[in-house]
């Protein structure tokens, strides 16, 4: 009998995140059982070890743990329902990405059928699969998580679950990953800004790292201490006095011909703010606006 991390696993999907998620749970040590509607993309994986599995019942039936990973939700659930009734006696552990809706919905779909079920999202490219650096959040009944919590961390140390919601994976990959874009943006709009005189990028660089160091990240955590507080102290810059200072990056982008919807954006959530009454809040009052677009 197999320990618990090194349980049977059933990973359905081979596109590249799957066969990667497949290639840990092998490289770990897990009798690795694998389906894909194209048999051929179970090739390189069966020639490391797994099994491939003839049809989905079959490869559901080889593992109590059964990693689904393919292009969308619906794929997922018709995958499922192809088997007839629910398989029993089997977790599936869906790390399809989507959105929290469709976490929360196929949930809702998979109690009706009477499917052990918990959503997943990966933070990760899959050549970070296996690290123990690598982040995937995972929600829905924890007695379903911590069973198989083990064989989980073979393809991400750093697995993390956030509760009975199926949908919080969904909604914090969203989150992060729009302070991603949202932080590489400003970034990229400062590089055209200083480039229209032709300064290099990496001439800029040392700056902007600075910048992040000293002055960007150190602010974060009490940016969200403000949040949770509800109050947005001024810290010597009013809200009133940082809106001057947008304006005159909304005017700067546009005399040096770069695109102003970035700025502009910021300056219209700014006056919205300041119309709410927060001019002589902090800049974290803005959180008022993206929280709640319409007045109250």
């Amino acid at each position: 009998m197999t320990s618990d991390n090194l349980a049977p696993v059933t990973v359905i999907g081979l596109g590249s995140m799957g066969s990667a998620l497949a290639k840990a749970f092998l490289e770990k040590g897990h009798r690795t059982t694998v389906w894909n509607r194209s048999p051929g993309k179970a090739d390189d994986l069966v020639s490391q070890g797994a099994v491939r599995a003839a049809t989905v019942a079959e490869a559901v039936a080889a593992s109590e743990l059964v990693v689904v990973c393919v292009l969308d939700y619906r794929a997922m659930r018709e995958i499922v329902n192809s088997l007839g009734d629910a398989p029993s006696g089997r977790v599936i552990v869906n790390l399809t990405s989507g959105t929290p809706e469709e976490a929360r919905e196929t949930a809702r779909w998979a109690a009706e059928r009477g499917v052990d079920y918990v959503d997943g999202a990966i933070m990760a490219v899959p050549t970070m699969i296996g690290s123990e650096h690598t982040l995937i959040f995972y929600g829905g009944p924890q007695a379903l998580y911590e069973r198989h919590a083990a064989s989980l961390s073979s393809v991400a140390g750093a697995g993390t679950y956030l509760g009975e919601d199926a949908g919080l994976p969904s909604l914090y990959d969203a989150a992060l990953l729009g302070l991603m874009w949202t932080t590489w943006t400003g970034f990229m709009h400062s590089l055209a800004l200083v480039g229209t005189e032709k300064v290099r990028a990496e001439s800029f660089l040392p700056y902007a790292q600075d910048w992040f160091q000293h002055v960007v990240s150190p602010e974060v955590p009490n940016i969200a201490a403000q949040v949770d507080a509800g109050s947005y102290p001024d810290n010597d810059s009013t809200l009133g006095m940082q809106a001057v200072a947008i304006e005159h990056l909304v005017d700067a982008s546009r005399a040096q011909g770069v695109d102003t919807a970035l700025p502009e954006f910021l300056r219209e959530r700014a006056e919205q703010a300041i119309k709410r009454g927060h001019a002589g809040d902090g800049f974290t009052a803005l959180y008022e606006v993206l929280r709640k677009p319409a007045a109250e």
